[in-house]
């Protein structure tokens, strides 16, 4: 398939003014960006172009729309430590949820495993397209997901966890086991005399983080936790990503300092427990102002996936600069989840992930009128 959208104004997520450019789209890439030479087209004039936006972290496909236990598919609560769940065993894509996030203009997210255990499963990032799930996939593990604070003592104080020490504890234990079982599997590998370690799936399912090909993503809200997360991913020398970080205004040098990405929100919600009393819309443009990468996230179902782009616009009226914001929903959480090479922005050579609206997406009262997902219209 070949075709050009042309005479549209073009956000491409990389150059902050509007372009008046044509986009060539071929076997589902942006083949070419410039003036259309030929062939069929889309005649767009008067419309706004943008790159589809991405979520780096949310639980869509794994929370069903009108259901309550057959539909929850994001936490697992018999154990605590669980790095070996896989979210492409639970994401289903006939759920309405993966329609509205691409009605909304959505083509790509982040999603996995929440937030009740100390140690949840891998992340995967799919397509929002499709009706088979391993055809959506653009990454199968992008992270893995462990959290901090309140959920892990909530969720497990009757049986596992009563104090952030033991959440703490129970994670650097983990890790250092992980470590040990890595070390046991290099020396085997390098020498035959060397006894290889028993298969333990759960260890096995982190040699990812502990060889630094993903990074653990830590759910942190208060500033506190947000340290401890920094703390032991030091210890351990493995990458590091902030997932909420509702209190990020308060110590924005500081994470600028350090440089980790953070994901922040969800803003739009009710502050349902301490550690989100200091949510803020203006967050996420503090960040920004500080030297940080950030992205902006619904974390949905909390907020439904499809108002992303609502979420985004909230920040900049609370003053965060429109173009950071536009990079916070499309290139920055790409970037979050190693998947800046396929998606996030209008370049050649990646995903024809594509949106077409009739103003600016950041604006509530914007329609989006077509969604190209791998240069297939979807809306």
């Amino acid at each position: 398939m070949e075709f050009w959208l042309v005479n549209a104004s073009v956000s491409d997520g990389i150059t902050p003014a509007e372009q008046q450019i044509d986009i060539k789209i071929k076997d589902g890439k942006i083949a070419e960006i410039g003036k259309y030479s030929g062939g069929e087209k889309i005649d767009l004039a008067g419309m706004k172009v943008f790159p589809g936006l991405v979520e780096a972290h949310c639980h869509l496909g794994l929370a069903g729309w009108g259901n309550r236990y057959d539909g929850s598919d994001y936490n697992e609560k018999n154990e605590c430590v669980t790095p070996e769940l896989n979210p492409i065993d639970a994401i289903n894509p006939f759920d309405e949820t993966m329609r509205f996030a691409l009605e909304g203009g959505v083509t790509c997210v982040g999603t996995g495993p929440g937030s009740a255990n100390v140690l949840g499963g891998s992340f995967i990032a799919i397509k929002t397209h499709g009706i088979r799930v391993d055809d959506m996939v653009v990454k199968e593990k992008v992270a893995m997901k462990c959290a901090f604070g309140e959920n892990p003592k909530n969720l497990h104080q009757s049986k596992f966890i009563t104090t952030r020490m033991t959440t703490a504890a129970k994670l650097r234990d983990t890790l250092a086991r992980a470590q040990e079982y890595m070390e046991k599997l290099e020396a085997a590998e390098k020498d035959p005399n060397c006894k290889k370690p028993d298969f333990n799936f759960k260890l096995h399912s982190l040699l990812p983080v502990m060889r630094r090909e993903i990074p653990l993503k830590a759910h942190a809200h208060q500033a506190n936790d947000i340290f401890t997360a920094i703390r032991i991913a030091k210890a351990f020398n493995v990458k590091l990503t902030l997932e909420h970080v509702t209190e990020g205004h308060l110590i924005a040098d500081q994470l600028a300092a350090e440089g980790f990405p953070l994901a922040v929100g969800p803003a739009l919600c009710h502050a349902g427990k301490p550690e989100t009393r200091k949510k803020s819309f203006a967050t996420p443009g503090i960040l920004h102002r500080a030297g940080c990468q950030v992205s902006i996230i619904t974390d949905s179902n909390v907020i439904p996936q499809e108002h992303l782009a609502l979420c985004a616009g909230l920040a900049v009226k609370a003053g965060m600069d429109p173009f950071a914001a536009l990079q916070a929903v499309t290139i920055n959480p790409a970037k979050h989840l190693g998947i800046e090479d396929r998606v996030g922005s209008i370049e050649v050579g990646k995903d024809a992930d594509i949106l077409v609206c009739d103003g600016d997406i950041l604006e509530s009262s914007t329609k989006v009128c077509m969604v190209f997902v791998n240069g297939e219209q979807a809306v």
